[in-house]
């Protein structure tokens, strides 16, 4: 395994089932719980206005320092690694919490907080984008202004230079991340209890989301944005 791939799986991957016959390939586990959430601005990607949240995370709610990205596309993000997963709707919930707290003056259509109700999430960095061939990547904070304009590398990122900026970050720890939410005002639904593990996990997490997403629905301690994003989803999957 390279360093890379050790630090992607130490900060953002779920972890796998003890009977699980392959390492999970995306950000959402099979239980609808997740480890990373990523805060994407868009339309400009404007590194001083994310940086509001990545400096008011720190000084203000006294958590490590999330990793920077760009997408490749058309966007900056915020990534932010917890040591113990958590469901989606609370992760989605504390990324707004940051959205409330430190952008309120920003167009919320230029954000997208990952995952989403819908238990969407973001993809992998870094990875070379389908059509114009850029790359998404880690990056450092002191080049992120240079992002700005153009968020994306023309080549691929150095893969040990990626690990070397994922190796100084720490995990947000469950204790850090209960205070943050106090913080923020935010009460988010308790994690629903995680089925038994299941070999064929791909298929039953279709009839988990659907669940879940009831459960986001129901509860009146969610966020009612969330509610109806919740309520949204499940149209769409009936539809």
């Amino acid at each position: 395994m390279n360093t890379l791939a050790t630090e992607l799986r130490r900060l953002y991957l779920p972890r796998p089932a003890a009977d699980a016959a392959a390492p999970p390939d995306g950000l959402l586990g099979a239980d609808g719980t997740v480890r990373a959430l990523v805060m994407e601005l868009r339309r400009p990607s404007e590194w001083e206005v994310l940086a509001r949240v990545w400096q008011g995370v720190q000084a203000e709610l006294e958590l490590p320092a999330p990793a920077i990205a760009v997408s490749g596309d058309d966007a900056m993000q915020l990534w932010f690694a917890l040591a113990e997963p958590v469901a989606a709707a609370q992760g989605h919930a504390f990324l707004e919490g940051l959205r409330r707290r430190f952008l309120p003056d920003v167009d919320a259509r230029r954000l997208r907080l990952l995952p989403t109700p819908a238990l969407e999430h973001a993809a992998l960095v870094p990875a070379e984008q389908a059509g114009s061939g850029n790359w998404s990547a880690f990056v450092a904070p002191d080049l992120a202004p240079v992002f700005g304009d153009t968020p994306w590398l023309d080549i691929p990122p150095n893969e040990e230079g990626q690990a070397s900026l994922l190796r100084g970050l720490a995990l947000v720890k469950p204790a850090a991340f209960d205070a943050a939410l106090r913080q923020l005002g935010t009460q988010a639904p308790a994690a629903a209890p995680a089925p038994a593990p299941q070999p064929a996990a791909r298929a039953e997490a279709a009839g988990d989301a659907i669940g879940f997403l009831r459960r986001v629905m129901d509860d009146e301690g969610v966020p009612m944005a969330l509610r109806i994003e919740a309520a949204k989803a499940l149209l769409q999957s009936n539809g």
